[in-house]
C-alpha cells in the first residue's frame, strides 16, 4: 500500500476547501512542524493572504483572478503578485492616472498607508498633491508625468467621505459573517475610536447597496 504524502495531503485537501488557515493544514496532514509544511506548500506552489496578515493560504492553481490580479474568497484576498506592497505598487504603475490612498484602500479592502510609505521612501513610487490629497505615481519620472497630466485632466469628482470608507472596509472585513448590521458595524467602529451613529451608518450600508440579498425562490412552472 502506498504512502501518500503531506504535499498530496495538502493538495487533496485544497480539493475540498479552497482557501485554509495554517492551523485546518496541521490538523488535516498531521503532525508536522510548521518549517516542513511550508516546504510542503512551496513544493505544491502556494500564495498567502495580502489581507488578515496573511493567515490564508491557497494554491496558485485555484485562485480566478480578475483584470486587476485580485480574487476574493469569504473575505479572504488573494494577489497573483503575493504580498500587499507588490500588489499596491503594481497597481499604481498600471493606471493611467495613479492611485489615491483612498483609492487603493476601497480596491483592496484593506489599509495601505504603512506600504505606500514604504515604497516612497524607498523609491519605488513618488507622489504629488492634487487638489489637497496625494496621488502615487510611478517612480519612472516620463511615466509618472503622464500619470499625472491624466490625473489633473480628470473632472472634480466628489471622493467617497472618511466614514464611507471605514464602513466599506468594516463591510470587506466581514465578509464572512451575516449580512451587515448597522449596530454591530457601529459598535465595530466605536471600538476603534471611530464615532457614528447607528442611522449614519446605515444610510452608508443603503447607498452602496451593502445589504445580501436573499435568494430569490423562483417557482417551477406546472405542465
Amino acid at each position: 500500500m502506498s504512502v501518500v504524502s503531506a504535499a498530496e495531503q495538502i493538495v487533496d485537501l485544497f480539493r475540498k476547501r479552497p482557501v485554509l488557515q495554517m492551523s485546518e493544514i496541521e490538523r488535516a496532514v498531521g503532525p508536522r512542524s510548521q518549517r516542513s509544511l511550508f516546504r510542503d506548500l512551496t513544493s505544491v506552489g502556494y500564495l498567502s493572504s495580502y489581507t488578515h496578515t496573511g493567515r490564508y493560504y491557497t494554491l496558485q492553481s485555484i485562485p480566478q483572478f480578475d483584470t486587476d490580479g485580485l480574487w476574493l474568497f469569504e473575505g479572504a484576498g488573494f494577489s497573483r503578485d503575493g504580498t500587499l506592497k507588490a500588489t499596491v505598487r503594481r497597481l499604481v504603475e498600471t493606471s493611467e492616472t495613479g492611485r489615491t490612498q483612498r483609492d487603493l484602500q476601497l480596491r483592496l479592502g484593506v489599509r495601505v498607508y504603512n506600504p505606500l510609505l514604504d515604497l516612497v521612501e524607498g523609491k519605488q513610487l513618488r507622489r504629488d498633491s492634487v487638489e489637497d490629497e496625494y496621488v502615487y505615481l510611478a517612480a519612472a519620472r516620463a511615466r509618472a508625468t503622464e500619470q499625472l497630466e491624466q490625473r489633473r485632466a480628470l473632472p472634480t469628482a466628489r471622493t467617497a467621505p472618511t466614514l464611507d470608507v471605514e464602513v466599506l472596509l468594516d463591510v470587506i472585513h466581514g465578509a464572512r459573517l451575516p449580512s451587515p448590521q448597522a449596530p454591530a458595524v457601529a459598535a465595530r467602529l466605536a471600538a476603534r475610536g471611530i464615532v457614528a451613529s447607528v442611522a449614519e451608518v446605515a444610510a452608508v450600508i443603503e447607498r452602496y447597496g451593502l445589504k445580501k440579498k436573499p435568494p430569490s425562490r423562483s417557482r417551477r412552472s406546472r405542465r
